[in-house]
């Protein structure tokens, strides 16, 4: 398994020495944002991140190796590839990694790497889940797959909007899969605080999600948890308008025929187009508050970790 992946020296350093680390997702940063920003937004998560208290790993695949944190100069490369970089989920890694290329990770990828290396949090923005009309495409994110699977938290701001919410969460109860509202009684909706669906849990503190994770590990419960982190009202889109776009997203898209892999690209394409640099702001501090977030829950892990 070495010999595909390589650590930045900050986080071979802190795993080494038993510190926070935190596993970020590449695609919502890389794919989701045009290079300058999207290399300043990861700057500005990775000094957040350490300011709370734990070290940045972005995960990627660069040069056929899957890559655990990377330097400035990395960060800087990777992020003029944008837009010629393979989408990964956990069925192209391999792929990917045989023909020596790049991949940006969805949040299904990154979860397969942050279990594999032992990394228990796991940051994004908004999951993958089950797409409208699934009851005819069977179209279902990998991301409720792997959170299914996988020893990790993953802290996100609910899933994306371009899904079917409710279903979404239908199939997180099939699976058994714990999902926390943080200071919230109400699933996010990505970039919208709003979605009328009341969730099962609400944690108020970090103490609280990490001695969850830490009961669940105890009583071999073999399942990830989920934690959903609404965004700051000063930054979140209106819901409503929000959901108008999506609905006229959908009809384009089955007006230009694009279905399986290509959809979620193109309706996020067409919500930021239409709905500008609102949703832009937005996805950047979303970003940003999941990753400090995240960090402070690994912080809270780690010590409860040193204190047993």
């Amino acid at each position: 398994m070495k010999q595909y992946i390589e650590y930045s020296e900050e986080v071979s350093e802190a795993l080494k020495n038993n510190k926070p680390v935190i596993a970020i997702e590449t695609g919502g940063t890389f794919a989701g944002i045009p290079y300058p920003e999207n290399v300043a937004t990861a700057g500005m998560v990775c000094e957040e991140v350490r300011k709370a208290g734990a070290v940045p790993a972005y995960i990627s695949i660069m040069n056929g190796k899957i890559k655990v944190g990377m330097s400035d100069a990395e960060l800087d490369d990777y992020g003029k590839r944008r837009g010629s970089m393979t989408k990964a989920s956990r069925r192209e890694i391999p792929l990917i990694l045989a023909k020596g290329e790049y991949g940006v990770m969805t949040l299904a990828a990154t979860m397969v790497v942050a279990d594999l290396v032992n990394i228990p949090v796991v940051s994004g923005g908004g999951m993958g889940g089950v797409h409208r009309g699934a009851e005819v495409t069977m179209d279902i994110s990998s991301d409720l797959e792997e959170i299914a699977e996988r020893n990790v938290v993953v802290v996100c701001s609910g899933a994306k909007s371009i899904l079917d919410l409710n279903l979404t969460m239908e199939y997180l109860e099939t699976k058994s899969v714990p999902v926390m509202g943080y200071k919230t009684d109400e699933m996010p909706a990505y970039m919208a605080i709003e979605s009328g669906i009341k969730l099962p849990c609400r944690m108020d503190s970090v103490e609280e999600v990490a001695r969850a994770y830490h009961i669940k590990n105890e009583l071999k419960i073999k399942t990830g948890m989920i934690l959903m982190n609404p965004i700051s009202r000063e930054y979140a889109v209106d819901a409503k308008q929000m959901n108008k776009v999506i609905d006229e997203a959908i009809i384009r898209s089955r007006e230009d025929s694009v279905k399986g892999k290509a959809i979620t690209g193109y309706l996020m394409k067409y919500l930021k187009d239409k709905m500008g640099s609102d949703s832009m702001d937005a996805q950047k501090h979303m970003i940003l508050e999941n990753a400090v977030l995240a960090a402070e829950l690994s912080a809270e892990l780690q010590a409860m970790k040193a204190s047993v």
